[in-house]
């Protein structure tokens, strides 16, 4: 009796041991100083470092000024995906943005990323 309990305890640390889980290489892209006007497209780049499919299911940008596209089909363990942002640079002044991704990792759940840069006039 005590193996069989012991198994159950042994398999259901493995079971919530296992899962999908979003790592991504850098949390803050700093534009530095940029030019107005100029290209404001970003990318960040994360990795599935789990055992199970990772799904991005929504990425939301902190204001109009940020727009995103990301990788949309399940990123297999192992593989990398992206997320796309673009900041306008039309307005000068210094700024930090935040953009809220979604996904399936049990333990990340909502990950906040963070771009940061000043536009000065050209």
């Amino acid at each position: 009796m005590k193996k069989l309990v012991g198994g159950l305890l042994l398999f259901g640390a493995f079971a919530f041991s296992s899962a999908q889980t979003i790592t991504f290489e850098k949390t803050t892209l700093d534009y530095g100083t940029v030019k107005a006007n100029s290209d404001g497209n970003r990318v960040f780049t994360f990795t599935n470092t789990g055992d199970k499919p990772l799904i991005i299911s929504n990425v939301q940008p902190g204001c109009g000024c940020t727009a995103s596209d990301w990788t949309k089909e399940p990123i297999l363990p192992g593989k990398k995906g992206e997320i796309k942002v673009h900041y306008n640079t039309a307005t000068v002044a210094p700024f930090k943005k935040t953009i809220d991704v979604f996904s399936n990792d049990p333990a990340n759940g909502r990950v906040v990323l963070y771009i940061q840069g000043t536009v000065v006039a050209q």
